[in-house]
C-alpha cells in the first residue's frame, strides 16, 4: 500500500469494498496521504478483463457519495480529500489469485519461496496457483509448462513486452 496512513487505509477499504464490489468492481488498494491539512484518498479497482472509463467513472461517484457519508468522516475527519480512482499499473504486484487469472497470456518474473527466481508466461491460475511457460536457458528452446502453488511464489511482477513472441510450449510435470 502506497499509504503514509495505513490504518486509515484498511479501515476505508473495510467500509468502500461493499461500494465497490456492488458496482461489478473488485477493491485492490485504498491509500491515504494526509498533507497540508487535506487527505489524498488513493483507490484502485479492478475486474477481469479490465477496467474502462465508464467503470472509474461510476464507481468514483459511488466512492464519493460513501466518502461524505458519517461512517467515513469517523475514518477520514472533518479534514477536505481529494479522491483519485484508477486501475493497477503493470508495475503492480501478483499477489491475489484473480490478479494472477487477469494477468494470463503476460511474461513474469516471480521470486520462489525456497530461493531462487522464474521467468515465464502465464499459461492459467486458479484458486491454489498457476501454470507458468518458463522461458527457457537456450534461445529458440520451447518453454516448459510449470505448475507452482501459491505457496511457492512471492509476489509476482509483470515484464513490459513490445513485441509479444508467439508461445511455444510443452508440458512438464514438475512443481
Amino acid at each position: 500500500m502506497f499509504s503514509s496512513s495505513a490504518s486509515v487505509g484498511h479501515q476505508l477499504a473495510a467500509l468502500l469494498t461493499p461500494v465497490v464490489e456492488a458496482t461489478g468492481l473488485d477493491l485492490e488498494d485504498v491509500a491515504v496521504i494526509k498533507q497540508a491539512g487535506r487527505s489524498e484518498v488513493r483507490v484502485l479497482v479492478d475486474k477481469d478483463g479490465g477496467v474502462n472509463l465508464d467503470d472509474v467513472a461510476q464507481v468514483t461517484l459511488e466512492i464519493s457519495a460513501a466518502l461524505d457519508l458519517p461512517a467515513a468522516e469517523v475514518v477520514l475527519g472533518a479534514t477536505p480529500y481529494v479522491l483519485e480512482v484508477s486501475s493497477p499499473g503493470v508495475d503492480r504486484p501478483l499477489v491475489e489469485p484473480r490478479q494472477w487469472r487477469r494477468a494470463a497470456g503476460r511474461l513474469v518474473r516471480v521470486g520462489l519461496t525456497g530461493g531462487g527466481e522464474v521467468t515465464g508466461r502465464i499459461v492459467d491460475a486458479d484458486a491454489s496457483g498457476v501454470r507458468l511457460a518458463v522461458v527457457a536457458a537456450k534461445p529458440g528452446a520451447p518453454a516448459a509448462v510449470r505448475a507452482f502453488g501459491f505457496d511457492e511464489l512471492a509476489p509476482g511482477r509483470v515484464q513490459v513486452e513490445f513485441n509479444r513472441p508467439a508461445l511455444d510450449v510443452h508440458n512438464e510435470e514438475s512443481g
